[in-house]
């Protein structure tokens, strides 16, 4: 299985000279440690910043996962031969970041009629060779760290390489986390991978330091002055009037001045919200910012008001730049709770809103998740607003779910609906990408609360309220530039908690995903293949055949366990940065703790795939809802205990056939490689759910058991170390 999770695996065996002295031994295991660090780091550095840099990766960032995981897989595939790749790191580095700056006014890739995405356009073949390059020189920058990581597992005993590999992805993890949430630069970032390359390859260090200076110097290109990287995005601040220079700093006497400004606050280069006031007796009539208050902003922010009139207790999701809790204030609210998944929103807010409304006594300010939110409050509301949760990220490195993805499903409406007074309202207010996604929303509060909702569209937006006593007969036809929809809406796939793709018109998986794919995984065989043909060692058998399968479907499976595990206990605990990191780092912890069992098991046993498949229909038979339901201290039991269940058999079956199989930089490479097919199979979640993804979990374990079963029994040789 990947051992960082996200990583390698290995361990190494008849190449292993225990002469060789252990200085030596400690001087490669610390080398180890510093290359899967650097690795992991990379890895989850450019997952985060490419998003940024090129727009519609966003919707592809799990590929720049698969690609490290390829890149890897081929650099250890190629361990055994002379070539030295590991000095060219530099130069593939830098090609790598000069062709995404390059690519940086590239615009969203268009969106398919399955699917709904914000802003896109440009044209489809063009944006898919981008796409198709930045997949292979991504894949190009991880080879040469994929071959050095395969020499040196070849260098130690097997168990024990692997534990230097586990501790420095769980280090990487770890550091990569807390310089995430608190201060994440790419500059920082790249140049940190830069010292730790420099350090273990000194030769021709004025070139290589060069090139990684250069580098370090062209990413900046790509940020405006004065932007910031908060968890989740890259953030710019952009005055109403122009576009062109971002701002760090408002005017001194922005709280208190006549016509404040109004500000467009950008995430990964694309509008996401406004930072101003609602109060247009701050505005001189007549001027630009009042028209654009009175006759844009007002009707959509204050409208929910309208059809409901009495509004003391509300409850503000996705509350960003303020508006919406503004609008709440300005229409009686005596309490306010305004949920945000992202702190730094919450800051800019601070700074840049002129009615100062997150300083204002009556709002209580929650940094959490909504539907974790939803989980643990009180209730009693007599408002819940949904303001403009439209996602611009996948909230994981390893899946395809967006950050909104566990917020609108049937289940969260209704845990949303149920915390209302009986006279209350449900609000949500949402931008229109596809016409189709406002019928999508109508069937999901049918659904969830049994109750039909009264829907009005204007402005490219559409709101829609639901009450247990909201008479629409009475209500308005139009509202400012919003009128009343009516008619027949069509039957639409409803996003749940076990397939939470509110932007999918259907159970499917969009043409466009399955063309991008498709063609990487076509070229990813080809090198593959291209490299068994030419490896006179493989095709003499040695350590490839059934070994290697085992190891490429341990590979596969355990790529999919991770990512249903981390998409299970971010609905649990809500879809931060800071619980993936969480569950990563618990996944590595489980089979770190494995590989320390399985240093003291004498023999591989097959029996231990009895309880991984045992587990595993643990998790596959039992509710989600059922846990979702229970208390926080049934869920954190659950999560730490269950949930890693098969995390840790996977792991005591990979130690333990791994330190008895071949050379190792091949099964290294097979179980790496099967792990980008993994990541390609999870986008069948799109299509079948993420439950039954536990069903292809099974399978792939089945297979390795197989596979495993008929390699022991075979006459291959394949030689034993003792740690």
């Amino acid at each position: 299985m990947p051992s960082d999770t996200i990583g390698h695996t290995g361990q190494v065996d008849s190449n292993f000279n225990p002469k060789s002295g252990t200085r030596s031994a400690r001087h490669d295991g610390l080398q180890l440690f510093a290359l899967s660090f650097a690795a992991l780091f990379l890895e989850l550095m450019v997952i985060r910043w490419v998003p940024a840099v090129v727009r519609f990766v966003a919707y592809y960032s799990n590929l720049m996962l698969i690609s490290s995981f390829l890149g890897l897989g081929l650099g250890a595939m190629m361990a055994r031969r002379r070539w030295n790749l590991f000095r060219w790191f530099p130069a593939f580095l830098l090609a790598n970041i000069g062709t995404l700056e390059l690519c940086h006014q590239i615009v969203h890739m268009p969106s398919p009629d399955a699917e709904a995405r914000f802003g896109q356009q440009g044209t489809f073949f063009f944006n898919y060779l981008v796409l198709i390059g930045i997949f292979v020189l991504n894949t190009a920058v991880f080879v040469p760290l994929g071959q050095q990581i395969g020499r040196l597992f070849r260098q130690l005993p097997p168990l024990r390489a692997y534990a230097f590999d586990l501790g420095g992805s769980l280090c990487g993890t770890i550091v990569f986390g807390l310089f995430s949430l608190y201060h994440f630069s790419p500059s920082i970032g790249v140049a940190t991978v830069a010292v730790i390359y420099l350090a273990i390859n000194r030769r021709h260090f004025l070139v290589n330091a060069t090139l990684l200076i250069i580098a370090v110097i062209i990413i900046p290109l790509s940020v405006e002055q004065g932007s910031i990287w908060s968890p989740y995005y890259y953030i710019a601040i952009h005055p109403f009037e122009t576009a062109t220079q971002a701002v760090s700093e408002p005017p001194p006497n922005l709280r208190t001045m006549q016509d404040p400004p109004l500000y467009v606050v950008s995430v990964n280069t694309d509008f996401y919200q406004w930072d101003g006031t609602l109060d247009v007796r701050r505005y001189t009539p007549g001027l630009p910012y009042s028209n654009y208050v009175r006759d844009f902003l007002d009707p959509e922010y204050l409208l929910p008001y309208q059809l409901h009139t009495v509004a003391k207790n509300v409850c503000v999701v996705g509350a960003g730049g303020g508006l919406d809790v503004q609008a709440a204030l300005m229409s009686g609210a005596d309490h306010v709770d305004a949920v945000e998944i992202d702190p730094s929103l919450i800051g800019i807010s601070r700074r840049f809103n002129a009615s100062g409304v997150y300083d204002d006594p009556r709002v209580h300010i929650h940094i959490n998740d909504a539907r974790a939110f939803f989980q643990s409050a009180r209730g009693g509301y007599d408002m819940v607003i949904f303001g403009l949760l439209d996602s611009q990220a996948l909230f994981s490195y390893s899946n395809n779910i967006r950050l909104d993805g566990y917020i609108y499903t049937v289940q969260s409406i209704k845990k949303a609906y149920s915390l209302l007074k009986p006279n209350g309202m449900l609000c949500i207010s949402f931008v229109i990408p596809r016409e189709w996604l406002v019928f999508k929303l109508v069937e999901m509060i049918k659904e969830a609360t049994g109750g039909n909702p009264v829907v009005y569209i204007g402005n490219g937006r559409c709101i829609l309220g639901v009450a247990q006593n909201l008479k629409s007969a009475i209500l308005p036809k139009e509202i400012a530039d919003y009128h009343r929809a009516v008619g027949q809406m069509p039957t639409m796939d409803l996003p749940t908690d076990d397939w939470p793709y509110l932007y999918l018109s259907r159970h499917t998986i969009p043409n466009d995903y399955l063309i991008v794919c498709g063609s990487l995984l076509a070229i990813s065989a080809g090198v593959v293949i291209a490299l068994w043909l030419t490896d006179r060692d493989i095709q003499n058998g040695a350590n490839l055949g059934f070994a290697g399968a085992h190891f490429l479907f341990l590979g596969l499976g355990f790529l999919l366990l991770e990512t249903k595990s981390i998409g299970d206990c971010s609905l649990y605990f809500g879809t931060t940065w800071f619980v993936t990191m969480i569950v990563v780092s618990g996944v590595l912890l489980m089979v770190l703790l494995a590989n320390t069992i399985a240093m003291r098991l004498r023999q591989t046993s097959h029996w231990l795939y009895l309880p991984l498949l045992i587990s595993l229909a643990l998790l596959y038979f039992t509710p989600r809802e059922l846990i979702l339901g229970r208390p926080l201290a049934i869920r954190l039991l659950w999560t730490l205990l269950i949930v890693p269940l098969p995390i840790f058999f996977a792991g005591l079956i990979f130690s333990t056939t791994f330190r008895d199989g071949g050379d190792p930089a091949t099964l290294l490479a097979a179980n790496l490689i099967g792990a980008t097919i993994g990541g390609f199979l999870e986008y069948l979640a799109m299509a079948i759910g993420t439950r039954d993804l536990l069903l292809i979990i099974a399978a792939a374990y089945v297979v390795s058991l197989v596979c495993s079963w008929v390699s022991r029994c075979s006459n291959i040789p394949s030689m034993r170390l003792v740690d």
